[in-house]
């Protein structure tokens, strides 16, 4: 079962959201909510805030009050940008240069783990058969290159040339014109 949480007009913009949505992207919610936790960003505390929205309104739905976290992954986050406030910055000489404030839209889903009989979830069962399956794979070729039959898949390492270092203090602004 999903469920779903919207937060409209945060007052931060959408570009230092991402960075704090990317962290729990495809984590466990209860990982997720560690995370947040532990994260020093303005953006973490109401993406925690709108996590726990989610885990209540999918026990609201469900019809249980235990319902566990662990049940639930963050399947989407996504981060869209809101209105942008105009408004001016006084400059010099009676000037003023505009600004914009920038406000953030965020959508979280939270897609429920479904456990097999056997205690693995599906999509454990499925990485386990494809790592399995590589394993055997990897095993032919290396048997078919001992034997003469085949050649190998990969090509030599090439080697790394050194980038030059420069002496002194590292320069992050250099004239054009000198």
């Amino acid at each position: 079962m999903k469920s779903k949480a919207t937060l409209r007009n945060l007052r931060i913009a959408p570009r230092k959201v991402r960075l704090v949505a990317d962290l729990i992207r495809g984590k466990k919610a209860n990982e997720a909510a560690t995370i947040l936790r532990l994260c020093t960003r303005s953006a973490a505390e109401p993406l925690r805030k709108m996590l726990r929205s989610a885990l209540a309104s999918a026990a609201y739905n469900s019809q249980m009050l235990a319902t566990n976290e662990e049940n639930f992954i963050v399947s989407q986050i996504q981060v869209a940008e809101g209105a942008k406030l105009k408004r001016y910055r006084p400059r010099a000489r009676g000037r003023a240069y505009p600004i914009q404030k920038k406000t953030s839209h965020i959508t979280l889903i939270l897609d429920e783990i479904v456990p097999s009989a056997e205690g693995k979830t599906r999509s454990q069962k499925s990485a386990k058969k494809g790592y399995e399956e590589t394993q055997k794979e990897q095993q032919a070729e290396a048997e078919a290159v001992r034997t003469g039959q085949g050649k190998p898949k990969f090509r030599p390492a090439k080697e790394m040339k050194l980038a030059k270092r420069e002496t002194g203090v590292k320069r992050f602004f250099r004239r054009k014109a000198v």
